[in-house]
C-alpha cells in the first residue's frame, strides 16, 4: 500500500510558476508508475504528466514545454514543476501511484488546489 501527500499548491498570477510535491509513504523506486492528474471544476480528472520506472515519461499536450515531472528516490518524492502558468491550468492536482506486484492497484493523494488568476 502507498500513502501519498501532495503540497505546494496555491494562488499564482498568469505567467508564474509553482512546484508541487508528492511524498510517498514507501520507496518509489519499485513503484511501476507515478504521475500527476488534475481536475477542474465540473470536469473529469485528466492526466498531466507521468513517468514509469522503465524510464518513459508522458505529458498532456497542453502542458508540454511548460511542466516538468521529476523524482527524488532518496526522498520518496515526486515533483511537478509548473512554469508559464495559465488560467486554464486552474484545477485540483492529484498525485497518483500505480503498483503491479499484486495486480494493478491505483493510489491517490488528497489533492492540492492550484489557482492561476490575476
Amino acid at each position: 500500500q502507498v500513502q501519498l501527500v501532495e503540497s505546494g499548491g496555491g494562488l499564482v498570477q498568469p505567467g508564474g510558476s509553482l512546484r508541487l510535491s508528492c511524498a510517498a509513504s514507501r520507496s518509489i523506486f519499485s513503484i511501476y508508475a507515478m504521475g500527476w492528474y488534475r481536475q477542474a471544476s465540473g470536469n473529469e480528472r485528466d492526466l498531466v504528466a507521468v513517468f514509469t520506472n522503465g524510464g518513459r515519461t508522458d505529458y498532456a499536450d497542453s502542458v508540454k514545454g511548460r511542466f516538468t515531472i521529476s523524482r527524488d528516490n532518496t526522498k520518496n518524492t515526486v515533483y511537478l514543476q509548473m512554469n508559464s502558468l495559465k488560467p486554464e491550468d486552474t484545477a485540483v492536482y492529484f498525485c497518483n501511484a500505480v503498483t503491479v506486484n499484486r495486480g494493478v492497484q491505483n493510489y491517490w493523494g488528497q489533492g492540492t488546489q492550484v489557482t492561476v488568476s490575476s
